[in-house]
């Protein structure tokens, strides 16, 4: 029996100023994912570096965080059998031009930064950011 999981997902200010939400969702409720929270909200540097804690030091963080902070998002929880590494899959390599056709971002995006989704890259990171964006789920 596979392990039922709970993931976070960012779907970041490039893909909610482009109208891609829809199109995002529908391709995660299709693979059988199910949203368990979902809100639209605009992020302070503040939380950003708390989200982004590992990264905080690293020469390229200020350009991400200045990013992630520079319009609304649509943050979710989404569950089912191994959702970490489903999300995972279907987003795509970070680089959307080196991610796969037919995967989120090689179909979405041309960037690096400007890749349209995060999701949480472990089961801990999972649980620690889950707890973090919905403190109630």
């Amino acid at each position: 029996m596979s392990e039922v999981q709970q993931t976070l997902v960012l779907i970041k200010p490039d893909a909610v100023r482009r109208g891609l939400v829809g199109e995002i969702l529908r391709r995660y409720e299709a693979k059988g994912l199910t949203v368990e929270a979902m809100e639209l909200r605009r992020v302070d540097a503040s939380f950003a570096d708390r989200h982004y804690a590992e990264h905080v030091g690293k020469a390229w963080y200020p350009e991400l965080r200045d990013f992630i902070t520079s319009g609304p998002l649509v943050a979710l929880v989404l569950a089912g059998e191994r959702a970490v590494e489903a999300v995972r899959t279907l987003n795509g390599a970070t680089d959307g031009v080196a991610a796969a056709p037919g995967s989120i971002r090689g179909d979405l995006c041309a960037s690096k930064q400007a890749n349209v989704v995060h999701a949480s890259d472990s089961p801990e990171s999972a649980e620690r950011e889950v707890r973090l964006w919905f403190p109630g789920v």
